[in-house]
C-alpha cells in the first residue's frame, strides 16, 4: 500500500496528483526547484524537497536528484506526470532499483516505445495500421509534402512540414538541433504529411492481471506548432467502424508490449476516415480530465491502484455520459508568434459553475518564469452535449479574470465559437488557415474597447476625488471636488473636460477619454447615448443606449484590467505628452522575451551581410525555440548575442544597418 507519495514533477499535474492523494489519504511529496520555492504545487504539498538550480537540466531533470528527494521524504512510490523524465526508462528502473513503487507502466513497455521509429515497427507487428516511411536521402517532389519528426520525445518538438525539396536539408538540420536540445537525441524521421489530418487518440488503461480497457476517444486537432490547444472528448463525427478499428488497435498496441497503467495511443485520421498510428505516450495525458469527465473516473486514482497491484473491476469501465471540453490557458501572444509571456500573474478566477473544473499550478500572486512552459491553467467544461459544452466553456473563459501578462483567452473563445470547430469540422490545419482572422480586431471591438477604457477613465476619476476628499472628522466644504491643480504654466479645470489616454494591449491601440468632473460624480464628455449609472474606484455601471452594463475595474500601477460581460481589457495608462526619446535605434534585434540564445545562423559575425527576413538568431524561452529575423537587407554591424547567453526582454541582440541610398545627381 502506497503511504507516500512523491511527485517528480511540478506546476499543474502535480497540484492535480495532490489532489487525488488527499481523497485517497496518501502525504503528498513535493520537489521543487529555486524558482518554483514559492510555487501552488508547494504550498498544495504535504512536504517539499529542494532541488538547487532553476534549469530543468539542473533540476527535475535530474534522476539522481529525484530519487535522492523521495527517499529523504520518506516515500513508496513515484508519480512523474508528464513531460520531464515521465517517459525515461532509466528513471522508471531507478525508482524501482531504489526499493520504490513506479506508477507508471513496466520499464521495457516504456523502452519499447520510446523510440517512434521502433515503435512503428513494433506496431506494424502487431496489425496497428502506419505511414510507410520515407528515406530523407531520396525523396522526391512527389512526396511532399512530408514531416520530420524526432524519433524520441513528443511535444512538437523537433518536428517540421517540409513543402519544398530546396528547404529538406536545412529542415532537417534545425528538426535533429532541436531533438538533439529537448531528448539529447538528435535522431530524426520521416514519413508522409497527411493534410488536413485529424489528431485523434485512445485513452488505454491496463492492470498487471491482463486487463485493458479503452477509455474512448479524444480529438486534439487545434494545435500550434504541434502542441495542442483544445481537447475534447469524444471526438466528434466518428462513425462506429472507425471508432471500432481506434479502439481495438489502442488494444493491441497496448497488449503488444505488455503495457500496465494509464497511457494514450495516439493516431492521425485522414480526411477519408483511415485511421494511422502515430506514437504510444506511455504516462498520463494533459488532456486526460476530458476523459474523466465523459467517464466519471479518477484516472491518478487508477494509476495509484494499478501500481499497488489491484485489478481494474472485472464489470469493465463505465458507460461514458455526455461531452468534455478542455482549453489550455497559455501566457503567450498568439498574435505575435505565440511569443511566451513572463511576469507577475495578478489575478486568475473562472466561474465556479456545474460542469467546469480547472487544474492550474498558479493562483493570483504567483510569478510565471522563463524556465517552464507557459501554461497557466486548463478549464474544463462537461455537459449532456457536444453544443452545451463548447458553449459553457467559451462562456466560463470570457468571463475569467486573468490579469498579468499577455494570454490566448481571447482567441480560445474565438476559436469554441468559430463556425467550423462548432460544426466539428476540425484539423490539425486549424490554425494555419484561421489564425490571421482570429486574432484580427474583429467588428465592434474597437467600440467596445473604447466604452471600456472609458470605464477605466470614470472609476480612476472617482478614485482621485476619494483620496483627495478631506478626512472624515474635517468640516468638508460646499464643493467637495478637489480644486484645480497646477503644473507650472499648465492648469487643469475641474469643470473643463479632462482627459485620460490609455494604450490598449496587446494591441497597441490607443484610446483618449473625455469626462468631466461634476458635484455628482465624473460624466462622459461629448457622448451621446451614454449615462453613468454608477462609478466607484473598482466598478462602474453604464447605460448605453439603453442597455445596462458593468465594468470592474482593477489597477496595478499603470496597468488598468477591465471586464466586462462580453469581453476583457487591459489597457497602459499613457502620460498626456508622449516622450520622443522612447525610440530604438533602427535596425535593432531586441529580445522578444528572456531566454537563453541557443544558436546563431551559420557564419553570423559582424561585417556579415544578411537578407530581410533571414533568421539570424535562435533564441529558446519556455521550452519552445524562437528565430529572430534580419528587419532588413544589409550589414550586420553589431552583434551581441552568442549561444549559451541569457538574456533579458528588451536585450539588444544585433544591429542590422540598411545600405544608404544613392544620391541623385543634380
Amino acid at each position: 500500500m502506497i503511504t507516500t507519495l512523491l511527485v517528480a514533477n511540478r506546476g499543474e499535474i502535480a497540484c492535480r496528483i495532490f489532489r487525488t492523494c488527499r481523497a485517497l489519504g496518501i502525504t503528498g511529496a513535493a520537489v521543487y526547484s529555486d524558482a518554483d520555492a514559492d510555487a501552488l504545487h508547494v504550498r498544495e504539498a504535504d512536504l517539499a524537497v529542494r532541488l538547487p538550480g532553476a534549469a530543468p537540466s539542473d533540476t527535475y531533470l535530474r534522476g539522481d536528484l529525484l530519487v535522492a528527494a523521495a527517499l529523504a521524504a520518506g516515500a513508496d512510490a513515484v508519480h512523474p506526470g508528464y513531460g520531464f523524465l515521465s517517459e525515461n526508462a532509466a528513471f522508471a528502473a531507478a525508482v524501482q532499483d531504489a526499493g520504490l513503487r513506479w506508477v507508471g507502466p513496466p520499464v521495457k513497455a516504456i523502452e519499447l516505445m520510446a523510440s517512434k521509429t521502433r515503435a512503428k515497427e513494433l506496431m506494424g507487428a502487431a496489425g496497428v495500421p502506419l505511414l510507410a516511411p520515407l528515406d530523407t536521402g531520396s525523396v522526391t517532389a512527389a512526396d511532399l509534402p512530408l514531416l520530420l519528426k524526432a524519433a524520441s520525445g513528443g511535444g512538437g518538438r523537433g518536428m517540421r512540414v517540409v513543402r519544398e525539396l530546396g528547404s529538406l536539408e536545412a529542415e532537417l538540420t534545425a528538426a535533429s538541433a532541436e531533438a538533439a536540445a529537448a531528448f539529447g537525441d538528435g535522431e530524426v524521421f520521416a514519413e508522409p504529411y497527411v493534410e488536413r489530418g485529424r489528431h485523434v487518440e485512445v485513452q488505454v488503461m491496463a492492470d498487471g492481471h491482463g486487463t485493458v480497457w479503452a477509455l474512448g476517444t479524444r480529438d486534439c486537432s487545434l494545435q500550434r506548432r504541434h502542441q495542442k490547444v483544445i481537447e475534447e472528448a469524444p471526438a466528434p463525427g466518428l462513425d462506429d467502424a472507425v471508432r471500432a478499428r481506434l479502439h481495438e488497435s489502442a488494444v493491441a498496441a497496448a497488449r503488444a508490449v505488455g503495457y500496465a497503467g494509464a497511457g494514450t495511443v495516439e493516431f492521425l485520421l485522414s480526411a477519408e476516415g483511415r485511421p494511422y498510428f502515430l506514437e504510444m505516450n506511455t504516462r498520463l495525458q494533459v488532456e486526460h480530465p476530458v476523459t474523466e469527465a465523459v467517464f466519471g473516473l479518477d484516472l491518478v486514482a487508477l494509476q495509484l491502484r494499478i501500481a499497488e497491484g489491484e485489478p481494474l473491476p472485472a464489470a469493465g469501465p463505465p458507460q461514458p455520459e455526455g461531452h468534455a471540453v478542455e482549453a489550455r490557458l497559455y501566457a503567450e501572444d498568439p498574435a505575435r508568434d505565440w511569443r511566451p509571456q513572463t511576469g507577475a500573474l495578478l489575478t486568475l478566477t473562472v466561474p465556479e459553475e456545474p460542469g467546469l473544473r480547472l487544474d492550474t499550478g498558479y493562483t493570483g500572486g504567483d510569478t510565471i518564469g522563463v524556465h517552464y512552459d507557459p501554461m497557466l491553467a486548463k478549464v474544463i467544461a462537461h455537459a449532456p452535449t457536444r453544443t452545451e459544452a463548447v458553449r459553457l466553456l467559451a462562456r466560463a473563459l470570457e468571463r475569467a479574470r486573468v490579469h498579468g501578462p499577455v494570454t490566448n483567452r481571447d482567441l480560445l473563445v474565438r476559436s469554441l465559437r468559430h463556425p467550423d470547430f462548432v460544426a466539428g469540422r476540425v484539423d490539425t490545419g486549424f490554425y494555419d488557415r484561421h489564425l490571421a482572422d482570429l486574432t484580427a480586431p474583429a467588428d465592434g471591438d474597437r467600440a467596445r474597447a473604447a466604452l471600456a477604457a472609458l470605464a477605466a477613465a470614470l472609476a480612476d476619476a472617482v478614485r482621485h476625488r476619494s483620496a483627495a476628499a478631506p478626512a472624515a472628522h474635517v468640516p468638508a466644504p460646499a464643493a467637495s471636488v478637489p480644486g484645480p491643480v497646477r503644473f507650472g504654466a499648465w492648469r487643469n479645470v475641474t469643470s473643463q473636460p479632462q482627459t485620460k489616454r490609455y494604450r490598449s494591449e496587446p494591441d497597441g491601440a490607443e484610446h483618449t477619454v473625455a469626462y468631466r468632473t461634476t458635484r455628482g460624480g465624473p460624466v462622459p464628455y461629448d457622448a451621446p447615448g451614454i449615462r453613468v449609472l454608477a462609478a466607484r474606484p473598482d466598478r462602474v455601471t453604464l447605460e448605453t443606449d439603453g442597455v445596462t452594463r458593468h465594468f470592474d475595474i482593477a489597477v496595478h500601477r499603470d496597468r488598468v484590467y477591465v471586464d466586462g460581460a462580453t469581453g476583457s481589457y487591459t489597457f497602459t495608462a499613457l502620460p498626456r505628452f508622449t516622450d520622443p526619446s522612447a525610440q530604438s535605434e533602427p535596425g535593432s534585434l531586441l529580445a522578444p522575451m528572456p531566454g537563453t540564445v541557443v544558436r546563431l545562423a551559420d557564419g553570423l559575425a559582424q561585417g556579415a551581410a544578411v537578407e530581410a527576413g533571414q533568421p539570424l538568431i535562435w533564441l529558446e524561452a519556455m521550452k519552445m525555440e524562437h528565430r529572430i529575423l534580419a528587419p532588413a537587407t544589409g550589414t550586420l554591424t553589431a552583434l551581441h548575442a552568442a549561444p549559451g547567453r541569457q538574456v533579458e526582454v528588451g536585450a539588444l541582440l544585433a544591429v542590422v544597418t540598411e545600405p544608404a541610398a544613392p544620391e541623385e545627381n543634380v
